[in-house]
């Protein structure tokens, strides 16, 4: 599995928490220093079934600065996925991917559904 994060996120750092006492195997990558490209953020995007939108961090300074909650529906999904690909703080984290899942934002429940 692939546990995107960005390590001064108390939000990640509880979802880190949660997949080391369950003994989760899982390769840890900091968002903000590898960012996802546009290619990778498709692939979970179509995986995730969710609407693009859920891969923003709506919350972020980033999204806001941009002014994003106005212009993103006006957005191509190519313009968005190549725009989530510029910066690593415009995308929602965590995200957990495994193979037939993608969980984006950390849930406790969704998360140990996800994991069985």
């Amino acid at each position: 599995m692939l546990f995107l994060w960005y390590p001064k996120c108390t939000t990640c750092q509880k979802a880190k928490a949660f997949l080391d006492e369950r003994g989760v195997s899982y390769e840890a990558r900091d968002i903000k220093l590898e960012n996802p490209t546009a290619e990778e953020l498709r692939g979970w995007w179509e995986k995730s079934g969710m609407p693009l939108k859920k891969f923003f961090n709506t919350s972020g300074l980033q999204y806001k600065a941009l002014g994003l909650k106005d212009k993103l529906p006006e957005m191509s999904e190519e313009e968005q996925l190549a725009l989530l690909a510029t910066d690593g703080m415009l995308v929602k984290r965590p995200i957990l991917v495994g193979e037939d899942f993608v969980r984006t934002g950390f849930r406790q429940a969704e998360w140990e559904t996800a994991l069985g």
